[in-house]
Order: C-alpha cells, then structure tokens, then sequence
C-alpha cells in the first residue's frame, strides 16, 4: 500500500515539474503549438516594469565638519614632589581647593640649615677680611721688585766704571729675583682670599637654595586633585607633596583618522557636545605630525574656555571640527542600500527609466536626513524600491516631491 502511495507521488511531482517548468517542451511534446493568448502573457511576464518611488534632488554646498570622539584633559598637571628631606611643619591644603600661583603647599622643618647658612656667611666674612691684607702683600712685593731693580741697574753702572764689584752686582740681581718670587707669593695669596670668597658665596647659594626647597608653592594657577602631605610626616627626595591641574582653558583631545586629517587646520573653530548635554566651543590648537602605531589616528586637541570649571577633567564629548564646504544631497537614511561587494550606496533612475547603482559617502546625520557625497548634481533616487532591482532592471518611476 505504502508502495503505491509513494509511487502516486512521484508521478504527480513529475507532472507538476512539467507543466510549471518545461511548458514549452511539453506542448512542442504533445503536438499543440502556444496560442497567440498565452504568448502575449510571456512577452508581458518578460518586459513587466517594476514599479519604484524616485525623488529628484539637486545638490546643495553644505558646511562639512569632521565628526569625532572624544574626551576632555586638563591644560596642564604636575605632581609636586620634594626636592629635600625633613618634616612637614604645614597644615595639609584638602583636595578641591583652587589655588594660586606661588602659594604654599607644603613646608619643610629646616633643621640645622639655618646654622649652616650663618656658617657660610661668617666664613664669607672671614675671607672678605682677609682679601685687603693679601692686596697690601702684593703692592709691598712688587714695591720692593722695583727697589731691587732700581739697585741692580745702579751696581751695574758702579761695576763698568769700577767703583762696585762683581758681588754686589751678583747680590742685586738676586734681590731682584727675591723680588719677583715675593710678587708671585702675594698674588698667589691674594688669588686664595679670591678663591675663599668665592667659596664661601658658593656656599651660601647651597645653602639658600636648600631652604627654599624647604617651601613647595603651586606652579600655577588651578585645583588641587588631592590633599596634600600631612603635618609632621616625614618627607624624602621624590615623596609627593600634592598633585594641581589647571582647567581653564580645557582641553577636548580627539584622533583624526588619516582619511580626514587633511581636513582640519590649525586655528580652525569646533564644537563639543558633552555626555551632560552642555555644548562648549573652541579652536583646534594642535594637530599631531605623527599618527598612533596601533589606530593609525593623529591626536587633536581643542582649547575650550572654562572660567566657571564646570567642565571637568575626563568627560566623554563628541567633536565636530570646521572644515571647507563641499556639495552634497540630503536623503532619507532608508534610501540607502549595499551593493554585492557590501559598499554602501543608492540606486538612481537614469536615462531609459533603467536602474543603477551608485556609490556614496556619508558626511553628516541629522534628523532630517542624511547628508552624502558622490552623486551628479541633479540625481533621480529611488527611495521605496531599490531593495527589490539591480543595475539595467527597467524599472516604472512615480516621482515626488523632495522634502524640504
């Protein structure tokens, strides 16, 4: 029994197959010829047009901008950190507090610099004191350098005419040379009591220098991150007094992809819009020579005034940056399609009622539409329908009107 059903089925599966795909074998089979009816049906099937909407557009120049993402910096941080050792003789700042230039932030116990520093200054005094006597040494050595000359020159005239004898002339010319030895021994003493004043000054600036190390003042104006160190902890070389940021002006830093980074220029205005809904406006103050190793993106960054600090450090922003206008048509985002090789585009009805596919770029999203670049300047656009052709299908276009 389940042998005949099956073979009923397959005989019926068979006629189907011909009736529905080999019609014109089975009549040519069978002797019968198709009717001048059932070739007019054909001929119809075959140059049937599919109906399509179609708006025609004409371009419009539009203000382009680069469309980023983005988050906000601070325009400068520094961590203050101690230069010297000691103990912190200052009350802590909280963090929050916005400070000044030169104010205090932490102070250090100076211990025994203070000694040290009036040490120096006695040994500068010292020295001082001492330079006169050394001057006095030099002008006496060199008095006497004379004085012996003078005497040689007097034996040697006394000694031609034979009135002094080779001794004396002998001695004169040694006294001279005692002389001069007593010269460079002043000035080599004076030269030291140079040396110790200027050591002594050396010593001093050291001095100095080390206590006013002793006071960390903030750099600049701004606020301080977090409290600073607390009164009576110990403090060494690199410890951290506290950190300050500024924030005014704020910085957006954005990457440009190295398709668009030859867009934007130095100077140009932007825009941001930040995750709180508070739009802020600015100018492109750097744009980075070199792009990322990993993103292959050119940083970008934005100065932002922000005199009342409410935009804080970190926030997420989405950046558009001025750039030159270019043409572009305003589309509904469903006028879009993909092609077979997944390149976004539309299809346009050209000469001939005939459907094509053209390829696009997207400039800008707004809730009118969508703003794209690449077609002609005036273009006819399928706008319901396109899902349903492919490029030479005849298509029958109902136009209208384009949105304003």
């Amino acid at each position: 029994m389940r042998i005949v059903q099956l073979l009923t089925a397959l005989i019926v599966t068979g006629v189907l197959y011909l009736v529905v795909f080999e019609r014109e074998q089975l009549l040519a089979f069978a002797g019968a010829a198709p009717t001048e009816e059932t070739a007019s049906e054909d001929e119809a099937r075959t140059t049937r047009k599919v109906g399509v909407v179609v708006q025609t557009m004409e371009a419009q120049e539009i203000d382009s901008a680069v469309i980023l993402r983005g988050q906000t910096e601070a325009a400068r941080q520094v961590e203050l950190r101690s230069e010297s050792s000691g103990q912190v003789i200052s009350a802590p700042l909280r963090k929050g507090k916005y400070v000044t230039k030169d104010t205090v932030m932490c102070e250090l116990d100076p211990g025994t610099l203070e000694a040290t520093l009036a040490e120096a200054e006695a040994a500068l005094a010292e020295a001082e004191a001492a330079r006169p006597e050394a001057q006095a040494r030099v002008v006496e050595a060199k008095a006497r350098l004379r004085e012996a000359e003078i005497n040689a020159r007097a034996a040697s005239e006394l000694s031609k005419n034979g009135f002094a004898s080779e001794t004396q002339v002998a001695n004169a010319e040694a006294a001279i040379e005692s002389a001069r030895a007593s010269v460079e021994a002043a000035t080599g003493g004076l030269s030291s009591a140079e040396a110790r004043i200027l050591s002594a000054k050396a010593s001093i600036a050291s001095v100095k220098k080390e206590i006013d190390r002793l006071t960390i003042e903030a750099p600049f104006d701004g606020i301080i991150e977090n409290d600073t160190a607390e009164l009576g902890s110990l403090m060494q070389p690199g410890s951290l007094c506290g950190t300050v940021i500024q924030l005014d002006p704020i910085k957006v830093v954005g990457f440009v992809p190295e398709t668009e980074v030859n867009r934007i220029d130095l100077g140009a205005k932007a825009g941001a819009r930040l995750t709180t809904g508070q739009e802020v406006v600015g100018q492109v103050t750097f744009l980075s020579r070199s792009a990322d190793e990993i993103t292959r993106t050119f940083r970008v960054e934005i100065d932002v005034p922000n005199a009342d600090l409410n935009i804080r450090e970190g926030q997420t922003a989405e950046v558009a940056i001025s750039a030159p206008g270019e043409n572009a048509h305003l589309l509904p985002q469903s006028a879009l399609t993909l092609n077979d090789e997944g390149a976004l585009g539309v299809r346009v009805v050209d000469t001939g009622d005939v459907a094509h596919y053209m390829p696009v770029s997207v400039l800008r999203d707004t809730i009118d539409g969508i703003w794209v670049s690449g077609l002609p300047q005036t273009v006819s656009v399928i706008v319901v329908g396109q899902e349903y052709v492919v490029d030479g299908v005849a298509v029958d276009p109902t136009y209208r009107e384009a949105s304003k």
